[in-house]
């Protein structure tokens, strides 16, 4: 293996366990330490690799995002139909969509070009499409309640199969 190639493979294996701990813990509760440790480097190798930590973190939400522009580009014969490709987006995004939630927070102060300042345009555009051109008191309230099941529905069941976790709230974001 070249020296490329083993570069490659580090990232790689720093990435796949930095998915898996940040769904497991949280971002703010993984530190580099850990990633390390899980990868069997030093935190400086990982560092080398990915640092500040949220270099990190946004190579796991770049796929992410692609995918989020697709959905929001598609065009949906209605709004079940919007609903069911959100969740679906959602679940198999899941541990990115905890990632994200851990920023959501401040999602609306976050200063321009920042990460936070995309995850509330694509929020914005999801509650856009969910809600349509001129929502009505009750639309509003019905598009932040599905927004609020699917984001901490996933963020809390991240123990759970993920076809039991799309089902149920495919069936709950559906009836609201």
């Amino acid at each position: 293996m070249t020296t490329l190639e083993q570069g490659h493979d580090t990232r790689t294996r720093i990435l796949a366990a930095a998915r898996k701990l940040f769904a497991e813990r949280g971002y703010a509760a993984t530190s580099l330490a850990d990633i390390a440790a899980a990868v069997g480097l030093t935190k400086t190798a990982v560092a080398y690799h990915f640092h500040p930590k949220d270099r990190l973190a946004a190579e796991l939400i770049a796929p992410c995002a692609d995918d989020m522009l697709d959905l929001l580009g598609a065009q949906f014969p209605d709004r079940a139909a919007f609903v069911t490709a959100l969740v679906e987006f959602t679940v198999r995004h899941r541990a990115v969509t905890r990632l994200v939630m851990e920023d959501l927070g401040g999602a609306d102060e976050a200063p321009p070009g920042s990460p936070g300042e995309a995850i509330r345009t694509f929020r914005d555009e999801i509650f856009a499409k969910l809600v349509g051109a001129e929502p009505s008191a009750q639309d509003r309230l019905r598009g932040w309640a599905v927004l609020g099941a699917l984001q901490w529905g996933v963020v809390h069941t991240m123990d759970l199969p993920e076809e039991s976790v799309r089902a149920t709230l495919t069936a709950a974001a559906l009836a609201i």
